[in-house]
């Protein structure tokens, strides 16, 4: 610890190089925890997902529904427990059009204002809402957790909807509170305007049994729906509960064979494979992601290794009077060495701070943080053991920096090191 100041003169030296090597360090931390916290939270999305649960969807895509005859079919396949079907559908809160004109948008009680026939579309509050038949899906999905007058109260109200934590926080909603929605999808769309909405309940989960289950959630019934468009939608998807997570393989083809060479043939799968199909849109995202840190860290390493070698360089002399006033070469080379963990240091703390500030900044900016909740990506958070693993990243990139340059300053001779060139 006395040998700090002398290892921060150094670091004054060249303030220029000194600020650019940190800005360096703290790219490569940033782009590697900011990298890693999203790959993170896309597994989180992915283990919250059940093992007795599938998805049947139609075969061509997501897209096309299939026919409500089809939950009874399902039903009646050997191992399965429930079918619920569930529909996407993509409404957002509408604002009033002088709310528009003032730059204002419609949220919480303010939505539900007003006549709803004399609103827009407010993009900037879209969060994912499904309506769903309501008991089986319940049942086959414990992880939302309700009272049973909020379930009641739900069941018996047509327009009514439930909400999750994270969705009445943003809004500040409460149960009671009104509001509409209008779908982006055209045959969700009801001819004399918006759908109404009653928050009915609002549900959480436990953050020790199912600490990943996403909160920023809409249901509502999908009674509602089909009589609200007048019109014989279908069902997005089927939601199947199965008896033994097992035999998902065997359950899964068994549904698919029963609507073989059908005009709307399915394809099943778990609901983690069904979770991880959007994300497969992207590529592989892991490899993608994981490369992109990999090279910058590598050429972060490099420069800074460079930008250490010429520090030695230019210290040739002074190494050489250090060693002649009796610093031990052990002594030169650890003072090198903490010069480059230092750098290594800053930046990464420049780093980490980067990164959680642009992940909250994502999060709560609009139409981003829209586009995260529509593929179940609703907070983007530093984890800790992430920003653990990037300080000791930056701590090996520092060590990595310095080492070379530090062995050669202990092999260094006086005679040299003090030789006029």
């Amino acid at each position: 610890m006395k040998f700090l100041p002398l290892v921060f003169k150094h670091l004054r030296r060249n303030r220029i190089r000194t600020i650019s090597t940190v800005a360096a360090m703290a790219i490569c931390i940033f782009l590697f925890c900011t990298l890693q916290s999203v790959l993170a939270e896309i597994n989180a999305m992915l283990n919250s997902a059940s093992a007795n649960r599938l998805v049947t969807r139609h075969a061509v895509s997501l897209v096309f529904n299939l026919p409500l005859s089809y939950g009874n079919r399902i039903a009646g396949v050997d191992g399965v427990l429930r079918v619920a079907g569930v529909s996407w559908f993509g409404g957002s809160l509408p604002a009033k059009k002088q709310e528009v004109a003032e730059g204002g948008a419609a949220g919480g009680d303010g939505a539900s204002g007003g006549d709803a026939a004399e609103s827009t579309t407010d993009w900037s509050n879209f969060f994912p809402n499904m309506a769903i038949e309501d008991e089986p899906f319940l049942a086959m999905h414990s992880e939302y957790e309700l009272s049973d007058e909020e379930r009641s109260a739900y069941l018996a109200d047509l327009r009514g909807c439930l909400i999750g934590r994270k969705l009445a926080d943003k809004f500040g909603w409460e149960v009671g509170d009104t509001f509409f929605l209008e779908s982006f999808i055209p045959p969700y769309r009801k001819p004399d305007g918006p759908f109404e909405f009653v928050v009915r309940g609002i549900f959480d989960a436990d953050p020790v049994l199912h600490p990943d289950t996403d909160t920023n959630l809409m249901l509502f019934h999908f009674k509602y729906l089909y009589e609200g468009t007048g019109q014989s939608i279908g069902a997005g998807t089927y939601h199947v509960e199965i008896e033994d997570p097992d035999r998902a393989g065997e359950i899964s083809q068994s549904i698919d064979t029963l609507f073989a060479n059908s005009d709307a043939e399915t394809r099943t799968e778990t609901e983690k494979a069904f979770a991880a199909s959007f994300v497969s849109m992207a590529g592989n995202l892991a490899l993608l992601l994981n490369g992109i840190g990999l090279a910058v860290t590598f050429t972060i390493l490099l420069v800074t290794a460079n930008t250490m070698s010429m520090a030695v360089r230019e210290r040739r002399t002074e190494i050489g009077v250090l060693k002649t006033l009796g610093f031990s070469s052990g002594q030169v080379m650890g003072l090198i060495v903490m010069e480059a963990v230092l750098l290594g240091l800053l930046g990464g703390a420049v780093g980490i701070g980067g990164s959680q500030a642009i992940m909250w900044a994502l999060t709560h900016a609009p139409g981003v943080s829209d586009m995260l909740s529509g593929v179940g990506l609703s907070e983007l958070n530093l984890q800790p053991w992430v920003a653990l693993l990037g300080f000791g990243v930056a701590l090996l990139l520092g060590l990595a920096a310095g080492f070379v340059p530090a062995l050669g300053a202990y092999r260094s001779r006086i005679t040299d090191a003090l030789r006029t060139v």
